[in-house]
């Protein structure tokens, strides 16, 4: 890897003679500006706005704008004149904790890689120090024209930099979070932890840019005059009305992904509480059996009147007798007597159930 600085660590009266080496790389599709009626490239000229002219880029130098817009040229020898101790040398100033360090504060990472043979022995000690104490160590350095901080750790067996930006560059999350206040219930937590245990730990060696690959094949298919490849667009998500439901749903989700079975523990664990907007309705269905009696009145007659329509005359007549009202007129004992009298007529007008055959055959042999 070719190094983009030379210079030394500076561990107290130890120095360390070291290459600085980009530790990572930039794998992002950039695109250029064109003409879309013809396809030609657009460019941008460096113009002069005194002289009206494009400039080379030796004539371009550096210069600061006033607050009056005035312009206070700037040489490199201005700057290689400023006393800065760190012109060539990554100075340690302290070793902390790692867990000190604000991921905010993290920029650029490098390799810090040992320049020659005499660097072998310090390089070596510097990081079995780091190493065994489970501390980094906090650098300031200048790069491409400015300090800059830096903090310095263990790699496999290599000592990697991160570029740090000051304290007084990170802003504080002020107007960031809600302002409103928010009550998130146990469920929702228990739900929450369930959905972070499901998707669990993840190999990050195993996560790519699918974007840029499809940009990728876009690019080739048209290279190639072909159609571009068509490829799924997301649904677009809908306003989160159940928080409780979206995180079973997720919880559910994840676990299909996985390909794991729900077991009746953890089906218990996701199950979707009633929010408060719910038991109000629930209530009110409470409320409603105040008129069921009614209907259950008459399912009861009904059943009655069908099981004495089943059974014979005298029986279906004395439950309907019962069934009547108090305040129902009585019959009379000559209505009840007439009544009887044709009931017993019915009753012996009526054939055997084997006796029309029995006719049948005595006519038959009278004809005879």
């Amino acid at each position: 890897m070719r190094s983009i600085w030379n210079g030394a660590i500076s561990f107290g009266l130890v120095s360390i003679p070291i290459k600085l080496v980009n530790a990572t790389e930039s794998h992002s599709i950039s695109f250029r500006q064109i003409h879309t009626e013809d396809g030609g490239r657009i460019r941008y000229r460096k113009v002069c706005e005194l002289e009206d002219r494009e400039v080379s880029q030796a004539e371009i130098g550096k210069g600061y704008e006033d607050a009056d817009g005035s312009i206070v040229p700037i040489t490199d020898e201005d700057l290689s004149a400023l006393p800065i101790p760190t012109a060539r040398t990554i100075e340690i100033v302290a070793f902390v904790p790692e867990d000190r360090i604000d991921p905010l504060q993290m920029g650029s990472a490098y390799y810090l890689a040992a320049s020659g043979a005499p660097a072998a022995k310090p390089y070596t000690l510097l990081r079995e120090a780091l190493k065994r104490s489970n501390r980094v160590a906090i650098a300031k350095y200048a790069l491409r024209g400015r300090e800059r901080l830096g903090m310095l750790r263990v790699v496999d067996d290599a000592i990697a930099m991160h570029g740090l930006l000051w304290p007084d560059e990170v802003r504080a999350p002020e107007g960031v979070a809600p302002d409103t206040d928010v009550t998130v219930r146990d469920q929702e937590l228990d739900l929450a932890d369930a959905l972070m245990d499901t998707l669990g730990e993840i190999d990050l060696t195993e996560l790519h840019d699918e974007y840029r690959e499809a940009v990728e094949e876009v690019i080739a298919a048209k290279s190639a005059g072909e159609a571009p490849p068509e490829t799924p667009r997301p649904a677009a998500s809908g306003k989160v009305l159940d928080l409780m439901a979206a995180l079973e749903n997720s919880v559910r989700a994840a676990r299909e992904s996985r390909g794991e079975g729900e077991t009746a523990e953890q089906a218990q664990d996701a199950e979707v509480r009633e929010l408060p907007r719910r038991k109000s309705s629930a209530a009110a269905t409470a409320k409603k059996p105040a008129s069921r009696p009614t209907k259950t009145t008459k399912t009861t007659k009904t059943t009655e009147s069908k099981k004495a329509t089943a059974e014979p005359d005298g029986k279906a007549k004395a439950k309907k007798t019962t069934a009547k009202k108090s305040t129902a007129r009585k019959p009379t004992a000559k209505e009840s007597t007439a009544k009887e009298a044709t009931a017993k007529k019915s009753t012996a007008k009526k054939p055997p159930a084997k006796k029309p055959a029995a006719k049948k055959t005595a006519s038959g042999r009278r004809s005879a």
